[in-house]
Order: C-alpha cells, then structure tokens, then sequence
C-alpha cells in the first residue's frame, strides 16, 4: 500500500521504519497515514479507546499496559506529593499532549511543566516541551522509536528525561547536556535541578506497582 507523502516516505514499510520499527498494529490507518491533524489526534483521544500520538501525518497508538499504567500513575502520585511541598509547577499524566514541533505531538507517561513554562491559553494541545518528560517503556517500544523520542524530546527543550524499564527494574536518566546515568533498583531517581529535593527509591516504587494484595 502506498502512502503518498513525499518522496521520503512512499510505502508503509517506509513509514514503519521512520516511526522506529514499530509494530504495525500501533499505526491507525483513519485517517490514512500522512494526512492527519491535530483535530484528528484530539477526536481520536477523546472518543477512541486508545492514547495516541501525531507522528509525521499518522497516529501513533501510545504502546501502555496494565502494569505500565500503574507505575506511571504511581510515579505521578509521588511527584504530584513532592510538589504540594514545593510549588514549582505542575505534574500531568499520560493523556496530556504537547506539541514539541509543528506537526509533531507527543505525550509522555508522566510529565512536570514548571510554572515558568507553563501555558497560559487553553489550547487542547499546547506548544510547551516539559521541563521533565518520563517514558514507561512498553514490549511493544522499540530501541529505534525510543531512541528517536529522545532526540525529539532534547531538541524541543525538555532538561530532563527518565526512561523506566519495569521488566528490568532499571531505569534511565538524560539531561540536556548529553548526559546519561542507567540506575538499577539499588538507587534512586533524583529530580536534578527541575525537580530540586526530589528523591525516589526504585526498589520503593516497583514494590509498591508490583503489589498484588494487602500489605502484611
């Protein structure tokens, strides 16, 4: 099946590979591919049952399960509490969409904007890179859509990125600067200077997402 999109991309296999290798089940294909907007991407979060993203013309389903979900709702808890002790912005969750580039949306598993940051007009999907953007990967993310995330995300402006590997029980950190520290349950995520003071213990916040009744 073609896609007529230019001439860099002209079959879905083209497409496929542009996004990073990712399976074919997470590209929507209404609107076709290389056509749509951002109204699109908006009906489609709204109405659809999935999370999407707007990808070089094409929606991208968001690759999140069960487990995923919670340890990003965990981890959005644990900074949302660190943050009604330290007013510095706020923390949203894995529905809300920012333009990183024209034609580009994306939307992170957790997200910090600080106040500086933050969006003023109410628009659906804002023109802001977050100060803090953290990606719970998925069996379904590759190592090439990952790796592409990450650039898009330091060229747009974000300082801080976290990559969190749950199956692994691992994680990783990149600032602006090109820096990159891969931490195991044994250490802590610290939120650097975008989130000053702020300290989680992986071994903490993977106990508590893998629990599957009452404490003792």
């Amino acid at each position: 099946m073609a896609i007529a999109t230019g001439t860099q991309i002209q079959t879905v296999a083209d497409l496929l590979e542009r996004l990073g290798d990712i399976p074919p089940a997470r590209v929507l294909m209404t609107p076709t591919p290389g056509t749509a907007t951002e109204e699109d991407l908006i009906a489609v979060n709204d109405h659809g049952h999935r999370i999407c993203e707007l990808v070089d013309g094409a929606l991208v389903e968001k690759a999140m399960g069960f487990h995923e979900s919670r340890h990003a709702l965990l981890l959005t808890f644990y900074i949302g509490l660190f943050l009604r002790d330290h007013d510095l912005g706020a923390v949203l969750g894995a529905d809300a969409a920012m333009r990183l580039f024209p034609g580009l949306v994306r939307v992170p598993d957790v997200s910090f904007v600080s106040w500086e940051r933050y969006p003023q007009d109410k628009a659906r999907i804002p023109g802001v890179a977050p100060d803090l953007a953290v990606e719970v990967l998925s069996k379904s993310n590759t190592r090439k859509e990952m790796e592409r995330k990450l650039d898009e995300y330091l060229r747009a402006g974000v300082r801080l990125v976290w990559y969190v590997d749950p199956k692994a029980r691992s994680a990783k950190v990149y600032d602006a600067a090109g820096g990159v520290r891969e931490l195991t349950e044994t250490d802590e995520l610290d939120g650097g200077d975008v989130l000053p003071g702020f300290r989680l213990s992986l071994a903490d916040w993977f106990a508590e997402a893998e629990r599957t009744g009452p404490k003792a």
